[in-house]
């Protein structure tokens, strides 16, 4: 029994939660269809440690785009890979214009090095939590789940 006042959190959009036949039934699909765009890199669900397929709810709602796509505008699956591809990068690119902002603005200094390498910056005012020091007077803080590194270099 849970204690009271405690929730779990909801699964993140990108979290692998779905097995392959509650994807497909979440995306109006056959499990066969999943794994052919699976094999085609149409959309690529993590695995499990067991191997199986693992799909997050941001994956359920890329099939249903890719089935959109497919019936209602007629274009094949090697388009809808390339149009899947180019939206990526450009999520990439408009992340990086975002960071470039964010440098060119005199007031934005702290910055954070996400796990998956990412730098990430970190809003003035925001609260953060100091978990050590290091040397030339640089702080490590703690910012979030998605960071892993804070550098915070006081104004001199």
């Amino acid at each position: 029994m849970a204690q009271r006042g405690t929730q779990t959190p909801p699964p993140r959009d990108d979290e692998p939660v779905f097995v392959i036949s509650r994807a497909a039934e979440l995306a109006g699909m056959h499990p066969q269809t999943l794994r052919q765009y699976d094999r085609l890199g149409i959309v690529s669900p993590q695995r499990s440690p067991g191997r199986g397929r693992r799909y997050s709810r941001r994956d359920v709602l890329q099939l249903v785009e890719v089935q959109r796509l497919s019936q209602d505008e007629g274009i094949n699956l090697a388009g809808i890979k390339r149009i899947l591809d180019l939206e990526a990068q450009v999520r990439v690119l408009e992340h990086r214009v975002e960071l470039l902002a964010a440098a060119a603005d005199p007031g934005s200094r702290i910055f954070t090095a996400a796990s998956s390498g990412d730098v990430v910056a970190v809003r003035g005012g925001r609260r953060l939590r100091r978990t050590g020091w290091r040397r030339g007077g640089e702080t490590v803080v703690e910012a979030d789940e998605r960071a892993a590194l804070v550098l915070w270099r006081p104004q001199r």
